[in-house]
């Protein structure tokens, strides 16, 4: 069993009311084994199997049980949490949440969440095989199973509380937790080569000071991580950061936009796909002092040189069916400035978002423009699910 994916993941589990809530304490530490983080939401009917202070105990977290949260902003807790989660898990799912979810309810917490969340949904029924039978359980599971990016892990056969033996028995905890784990998985882009840059670069100015920003470098590592997972032999080339590469990811060091520059342009030539996420600095000093430069030495201006546009210089070596993607972070006219600049570079797409609201975070607002269809505005989600959705995107321009 390779859960490998499931690393690093926001997984939201949800618990309704069914005697087999006491395999969501199975499933739960499935999770954390390979890596996830964890978050539980408990209907009324689930805490008369499992307490909440079991789930808690385990998770780590609170647990999750009220529609109205006064400790959440603005008491919106539901839309907290479906922006957090990089997959809301369902197990058990019991007829009464199923009716619920298939109508497009609103009127519990776990339904809510549900109904407000981007993220991909795994559902897993359990009942009486009565139950399960009946021909409005089978019409709510066909009517879910419709919506976008939504599975359904069919229950077993089997001996059920109840003493009877059919069909309804909650799915076991492995095969959840497999089924989660291939959400994250995709060969859409095997075999492809992508080239990824990340992170800020630093521009010195003697020994102790150099030019910079504030880029984390989460949403290029992040990138990389989804990339890999679909496939692709990755390569990413990253200015200074405190983000770990993903595994089976071939990470080259830079500092200047110059050593960024020669760096992609190496492997330009045989590239499917390049994304421009590092924060390049548009300048550098016009000198380099080896030694510390003394305050009273030290001009009241600093002569300042333009860099190199990576990007500019990087796509007039790629392959003409190579997919060029870039970003564009600014403080004001987002929208304006975005398509200026996937014209004025000749993208395939561009990924903009405001600098208060991505820089050094774990979420971002994306705004996707693209060159030959609409424009496409995300919502707020964390830096790997926005990941996903552009990869998944680039993956369609490559078919295409």
């Amino acid at each position: 069993m390779n859960l490998s994916s499931l690393s690093n993941r926001n997984l939201l589990l949800g618990i309704s009311g069914s005697i087999a809530a006491y395999k969501a304490c199975e499933l739960l530490r499935l999770y954390q084994k390979h890596g996830a983080n964890t978050r539980v939401i408990m209907t009324k009917q689930a805490q008369e199997f499992v307490t909440p202070l079991t789930m808690q105990g385990l998770s780590g977290n609170e647990v999750h049980t009220d529609l109205v949260d006064y400790k959440a902003e603005s008491a919106m807790g539901h839309i907290q949490l479906a922006r957090w989660a990089d997959c809301l898990i369902i197990a058990p799912a019991s007829a009464a949440i199923l009716a619920r979810l298939a109508g497009g309810e609103a009127s519990d917490l776990l339904s809510a969440v549900f109904l407000a969340t981007t993220a991909p949904r795994l559902v897993a029924p359990a009942m009486n095989k009565e139950m399960w039978a009946k021909q409005a359980t089978q019409k709510n599971v066909t009517q879910i199973s419709k919506f976008k990016d939504t599975y359904i892990v069919q229950p077993e056969s089997g001996w059920q509380a109840c003493g009877e033996i059919g069909e309804g028995r909650l799915a076991e905890p492995t095969q959840i937790a497999e089924n989660t784990s291939a959400i994250f998985k995709s060969n859409s882009l095997a075999g492809r080569k992508v080239l990824i840059t990340a992170g800020p670069t630093q521009e010195p100015l003697d020994q102790a000071r150099f030019i910079s920003n504030y880029s984390s470098g989460k949403m290029g590592y992040a990138l990389a991580r989804i990339a890999v997972e679909a496939g692709a032999k990755v390569t990413l080339v990253s200015g200074p950061t405190n983000c770990e590469p993903p595994d089976n990811c071939s990470l080259v060091k830079i500092e200047t936009a110059q050593e960024m520059l020669e760096a992609c342009a190496k492997r330009a030539s045989v590239t499917d796909v390049f994304i421009a996420a590092a924060a390049v600095a548009d300048w550098r000093p016009q000198s380099y002092d080896a030694n510390k430069i003394k305050k009273a030495s030290m001009a009241n201006t600093l002569p300042l040189i333009e860099n190199p546009d990576v990007l500019i210089e990087i796509i007039k070596l790629l392959p003409k069916h190579a997919v060029k993607v870039g970003f564009a972070a600014e403080a004001t006219n987002l929208k304006a400035s975005a398509t200026a600049k996937l014209k004025r570079k000749k993208l395939d797409v561009i990924c903009g978002n405001l600098i208060g609201e991505s820089f050094a975070k774990d979420d971002n607002k994306i705004l996707m423009l693209f060159a030959n269809k609409p424009a496409k505005q995300l919502a707020r989600m964390s830096k790997l699910s926005a990941a996903r959705q552009i990869i998944k995107e680039v993956s369609q321009l490559l078919k295409n």
